[in-house]
């Protein structure tokens, strides 16, 4: 069994026909978010996975083992609910007001989310179906890839530059700014 102890961020940095010709493999939420696990590429080589603590892997990165194959991941379809604004007709409601409300609610809660411009998704939770209902939004059960956002803090949270790219300051250090 090949190892696998290296990952390529969205493959950044390869060549688009070595990232062609490279087997794959369907990883669904769960196992992605592991740091350790074993899986089996799209032609058949079995691979065992093992990244630094904390690591979260996503459709698109690339794995490479030792003997130096890459192995292209893919976010498996899973069963989520697609959550979407209410169109019923005689309602007249904030569509993207209502999405935001939704997304405040459940990141309260500590749910992953995928955000999306016109829906969410979450992993299937009937009592977060009945509240999200609740709230006039149409809740639909469907079988598709789960991509939650990154949490603010994690290392992983899907930026395409350095992190020194950003100037962080420290709003709440004492005497940091004043307010007028």
């Amino acid at each position: 069994m090949q190892q696998a102890s290296k990952l390529i961020p969205q493959g950044r940095g390869l060549a688009p026909t070595l990232l062609k010709r490279a087997p794959q493999v369907e990883l669904d939420w769960d196992l992605r978010q592991k740091s350790r696990f074993d899986a089996t590429t799209s032609d058949g080589q079995h691979i065992g996975v093992f990244l630094p603590r904390g690591s979260v892997v996503r459709g698109g990165d690339v794995l490479v083992t030792e003997s130096g194959t890459l192995v292209r991941v893919v976010a498996a379809p899973q069963p989520v609910l697609r959550i979407t604004a209410c169109n019923e007709h005689g309602h007249h409601h904030d569509g993207a007001f209502e999405l935001m409300r939704a997304a405040y609610h459940l990141g309260n809660r500590h749910v992953p989310i995928e955000l999306k411009p016109d829906h969410l998704k979450i992993e299937p939770d009937h009592v977060l179906a009945d509240l999200l209902r609740a709230m006039h939004l149409s809740v639909s059960e469907v079988n598709e890839a789960f991509e939650p956002e990154a949490g603010a803090y994690s290392q992983h949270a899907g930026h395409a530059h350095a992190p020194s790219a950003h100037a962080h300051h420290d709003h709440h250090a004492a005497g940091s700014h004043e307010h007028g």
